[in-house]
């Protein structure tokens, strides 16, 4: 249509369609985690009751929903640089509101998950509890009493640390035994299952050698201290889970509280204040000077730039005038928009990205499924391991039952799985806001850990390496004449006319800052161009056919460009001025499907990382080799229909390369679901598209290579997280199950419950690092 629209204006032709002393270190490093820069985020309010009770209102939801910037300042270096006067103030009731409503929302997903229906809160009321219980647990334990030389009984005192171990048990175990029921139902055995019999073992066997059922030492304190410090270590765990997570509500809290209404005169006199709840399709919304945009709209008055880095990654502000679109959750400039409502609520851009987020989120990657079956294979070894200590123990030694028992409970906590089923997706979760922070959205989270081992990277060509719409690429002048000149003689005939071409000759005028000087008697010809008075002169603007009627005069150096021109499939517009009954030609203007000035910035960056770059295109041959060579890609395929571009695909694939296409995720919608990963590119706010794994919001292919680096840099922290839960267990095992007797040493249960919160607390700050990693 644009091609015939051309012929009837201007009659030539255009192709161009288309993460003791070791638990206090690693508590204090994790605890830490919100520093200064952290409560620079917070507001005044929020940092007047950063206190036990700000903490305990906090809700989970707002921990599950940091936002993509907010989780951008926790950092590694931002956990390693927190102080214990800050630990002080960040206490579990504040963790609480950072996380109570992520577990809700975290887990609900899966009854497997062993904080089902858990929050900080809960772990971390009873282990308060439970360390003032463990008190007296110790303090009358025979066992503590030897060890310090001190002795302190009474009548009935031998019953204290049993009295005190027993509700120990029944309050702060019970949360793992719960757990443990969920995960047998599930049949998923894992970490509460585990943790569960070694609680049990030492309860029951503590009992029974209390009541005098069995000769033995019990276990009282050694029960007491493991559920207090599991308690503890879950309590952490969930915090260093939580802040590892990315956020929806952080999305959320893009949006304003509330939105003025007017009557969309874009006068300031008649507003009123409403909840974005009441807010309809066909309002009118005055959004003042740095105010948040409400909701996804149409401008109907006023002028501003908008801030759109948020949702785009667009570091610039964006011009908005009428008949603009604007975004909900991005931020108004200096200027006053009045704009009417299209969409609100979960019709907007805005919550269409948080259910993309949240997709990615739980979608799980081979990565990710192999690590789940290995956390459950290892929940069996620990199982076994503890039979075979038992065993071990009990039939070829001489040591009592206690000790036997002692190292069967040190087993099964200490080969909990937990680190090893997080090493994966707390990289996942970071990943995905570092992702939506950067422009681009990720659907698969396959995708993403699979593209930067792609070796091809097809790129479509009109809307994608090229703006996709008519542009002037060139003027040439003849002799006498500069092209500032002819470009205001042009755009003073195509001033009044919607035509593509002549959209495209005064958005040249406007780049140049050339006000077109004004035109009189002007007159359409008919499938030929148009003609006017400019400057006292008339002149012609139209194409190799008017030019031909009105016998202009064609210079030598505009006969070159039109060859040139014609060879390469460009448009070709003449402007000619008419004088004592001769026309002459006092140039051309060339006009093409420009290429983005970032195309040729993303190729190269991506030439430098060894992929082979290639352009895949229904265009002419002579308008891709240009665009190609343009570019320096030197292998392309042009005319291929869309239908067609799997076959090439197909062809690249059999030379067992793993191909990513970048195209428009419309048209380009089969190939880009035939190849390795697919990537759309221009998606704008319609982010709505099946077809690719990840999503590049806005049209800028500078985009591709920040999805390399991060899907590189994502890989390399599962793969760290993954040896570093793994070397843990092989090193741990054997040594809980008494190996390390033969080095002058034994575990408890108590530290085994430390190492094992350890280890979850490493791979969470580990995983951390990955925010560090710059993509441009």
């Amino acid at each position: 249509m644009a091609e015939e629209n051309h012929k009837q204006h201007h009659g030539h032709g255009n192709s161009e369609n288309n993460m003791p002393e070791h638990m206090e270190h690693e508590t204090a490093e994790h605890m830490e985690h919100e520093t200064a820069e952290h409560m620079e985020h917070n507001t005044a309010e929020h940092m007047e009751h950063n206190t036990a009770e700000h903490m305990e209102h906090e809700t989970a939801e707002h921990m599950e929903h940091n936002t993509a910037e907010h989780m951008e300042h926790e950092t590694a270096e931002h956990m390693e640089h927190n102080t214990a006067e800050h630990m002080e103030h960040n206490t579990a009731e504040h963790m609480e509101h950072d996380a109570a409503g992520h577990s809700e929302h975290m887990h609900s997903g899966g009854a497997h998950d062993k904080h089902t229906g858990h929050s900080p809160k809960m772990f971390w009321t009873r282990f308060w509890v439970c360390l003032i219980l463990t008190i007296p647990a110790l303090v009358f334990s025979h066992q503590i009493q030897e060890i310090f030389g001190y002795s302190f009984s009474f009548s009935g005192s031998e019953y204290i640390s049993a009295f005190f171990g027993t509700i120990i048990f029944i309050y702060g175990g019970l949360v793992f035994i719960k757990g443990a029921k969920n995960e047998l139902m599930n049949k998923t055995p894992g970490m509460m299952t585990l943790i569960t019999l070694a609680i049990t073992v030492a309860f029951l066997y503590s009992l029974a050698v209390t009541f005098g059922i069995v000769d033995g030492m019990d276990l009282w304190w050694e029960l007491a201290t493991l559920i207090t410090i599991m308690l503890f270590g879950h309590w952490l765990e969930m915090v260093s889970v939580v802040r590892a997570k990315g956020s929806l509500d952080d999305l959320a809290k893009l949006l304003p509280d509330t939105a003025e209404v007017t009557d969309g005169s874009g006068t300031q006199t008649q507003t009123r204040t409403v909840p974005l709840s009441q807010l309809k399709p066909g309002d009118f919304i005055l959004v003042r000077p740095g105010a948040k945009i409400p909701a996804d709209g149409i401008v109907v008055s006023g002028k501003s730039d908008v801030n759109e880095s948020m949702l785009t990654g667009e570091s610039r502000p964006v011009q908005k005038q009428k008949d603009s679109k604007v975004i909900a959750g991005t931020q108004n400039g200096s200027g006053t928009l009045t704009f009417s409502v299209t969409d609100t609520g979960d019709g907007t851009v805005l919550f269409g990205m948080m259910k993309l987020v949240k997709e990615a989120s739980e979608s799980k990657s081979k990565s990710q499924v192999l690590a789940d079956k290995a956390a459950f294979g290892l929940t069996i070894l620990a199982v076994a391991a503890a039979v075979v200590t038992f065993i071990y123990w009990t039939f070829f030694t001489n040591q009592p039952i206690d000790f036997v028992l002692e190292r069967v409970v040190t087993v099964l906590v200490i080969a909990c799985p937990h680190a090893l089923g997080l090493a994966i997706p707390l990289v996942v979760a970071i990943s995905t806001t570092m992702a939506a922070k950067n422009g681009f959205l990720i659907r698969d989270q396959t995708a993403l850990e699979n593209v930067h081992k792609t070796n091809v990277f097809l790129f479509d060509k009109t809307g994608t390496l090229t703006i996709g719409k008519q542009g002037v690429s060139d003027i040439i002048t003849a002799d006498g004449f500069d092209k500032e000149q002819v470009l205001s003689w042009a755009s003073a005939v195509e001033a009044g006319s919607e035509h593509p071409i002549a959209a495209a000759i005064m958005d040249a005028a406007k780049e140049k800052n050339i006000t077109p000087a004004k035109a009189e008697n002007f007159s359409a010809l008919a499938g030929r161009g148009a003609v006017a008075d400019v400057d006292g002169k008339t002149i012609y603007v139209g194409g190799p056919a008017l030019a031909a009627e009105l016998n202009a005069e064609l210079p030598e150096s505009i006969r070159a460009a039109e060859e040139k021109a014609a060879a390469e499939s460009k448009t070709i517009v003449f402007v000619m001025e008419k004088e004592n009954g001769k026309t002459k030609i006092t140039g051309t203007i060339l006009l093409s499907d420009t290429v983005r000035p970032e195309s040729a910035e993303a190729v190269k960056k991506l030439q430098e990382m060894d992929k082979e770059v290639m352009v895949l295109s229904g265009d002419s041959k002579s308008v891709v080799k240009s665009v190609s060579d343009e570019l320096g890609i030197s292998k392309y395929y042009a005319e291929v229909l869309p239908e067609k571009k799997t076959d090439v695909v197909r062809e690249l694939q059999n030379e067992h390369k793993k191909v990513t296409m970048v195209g428009d995720g419309v048209n380009d919608a089969p190939a880009l679901m035939s190849v390795d990963v697919g990537i759309a590119i221009g998606a704008g706010t319609d982010i709505a598209i099946d077809s690719a794994g990840i999503i590049l919001i806005n049209n800028d292919p500078r985009g591709v290579p920040k999805v390399v680096k991060l899907s590189k840099a994502t890989y390399r922290k599962m793969l760290e997280n993954l040896f570093w839960a793994s070397a843990y267990n092989v090193v741990m095992i054997p040594l809980a199950a008494g190996l390390s007797v033969y080095f002058g040493f034994v575990i408890s249960p108590a530290w085994g419950a430390v190492l094992m919160t350890a280890s979850t607390v490493i791979v969470a700050i580990n995983a951390q690092f990955l925010r560090r990693k710059k993509l441009d």
